[in-house]
C-alpha cells in the first residue's frame, strides 16, 4: 500500500507552478491522504492539483466526508472492475510523482517507518494513478501492486511506480498488471514520527 509520501522536488520537475491554487506549493515530507498533491493528466502532462482519496462522480452524497469507503489505494488487479474505479481505469489515467514514500515495519506500538526512493540517480518516482472529479473537486488514488524484491521486506504491496515508456502506456491505456513490477528502489529506516510532523529530517537514515 502507500500511505504516506514525499512530495517532489518541482523544481527538479521544470513546471511553471505559478498557477497552482497553493501558492508556494509547499514541499511536505509527510503527505497524507485528504491532503492536495500534485498529479499530471493525459494527454499532455498538465499539473494539476486533486485531492489524495478518490471520490467516484457518481457519488450521491452532498459532502466530500460521506464517501467512506477506502479508496486512497487502488490494487492494480482489481481497479477495472471495482465500481469506484471501473469509469476512470478508462478515461481517468494520470502520474503522481513522489520522492519516494514510507513503510512501517514491526509490532502495534513499535512500528519502525522506512524511507522508499529510488535506487538510481533519479530524484523522483512517478506512481500511476486515477483521477475523478466529483462536483468540481478533482479527487485521486494511488494504484497498488505485489511488492518486488526491493521491498517486499518491508510490506507484501507496493505503488506501482512506472519508469518512461511504462508512463507512455498506462496514460495510453494499458490493461497490463504487470507494469511496475520492475521498480528498483532502496530504503533505510527512519526516526519515529507523528501525523503532525513534517520536514527533510523525516527521511535521514536513523
Amino acid at each position: 500500500m502507500c500511505g504516506r509520501f514525499v512530495d517532489p522536488n518541482l523544481r527538479s520537475m521544470g513546471l511553471d507552478t505559478s498557477w497552482l491554487k497553493i501558492t508556494p506549493f509547499p514541499r511536505r515530507y509527510n503527505v497524507k491522504p485528504t491532503q492536495e498533491v500534485l498529479i499530471l493528466a493525459k494527454p499532455a502532462l498538465e499539473p494539476l492539483v486533486a485531492r489524495w482519496w478518490l471520490v467516484p462522480s457518481w457519488f450521491k452524497g452532498e459532502d466530500v466526508k460521506g464517501w467512506k469507503a477506502t479508496t486512497f489505494n487502488a490494487r492494480i488487479e482489481e481497479a477495472k472492475e471495482k465500481p469506484a474505479f471501473r469509469a476512470v481505469w478508462r478515461y481517468g489515467r494520470c502520474l503522481i510523482p513522489a520522492a519516494g514514500y514510507y513503510e512501517w515495519t514491526g509490532d502495534r506500538g513499535a512500528k519502525q517507518p522506512h524511507f522508499i526512493y529510488p535506487a538510481g540517480n533519479d530524484e523522483m518516482l512517478f506512481f500511476a494513478g486515477l483521477a475523478s472529479r466529483w462536483h468540481d473537486l478533482l479527487t485521486c488514488t494511488i494504484l497498488t501492486r505485489a511488492a518486488n524484491d526491493t521491498t517486499a521486506d518491508l510490506h507484501p504491496r507496493m505503488p506501482v511506480i512506472l519508469n518512461t515508456e511504462e508512463q507512455d502506456a498506462w496514460l495510453g491505456g494499458s490493461d497490463d498488471l504487470n507494469l511496475g513490477a520492475g521498480a528498483q528502489l532502496r530504503h533505510h529506516p527512519v526516526r519515529s514520527f507523528g501525523i503532525g510532523d513534517d520536514g527533510p529530517m523525516l527521511i535521514e537514515e536513523a
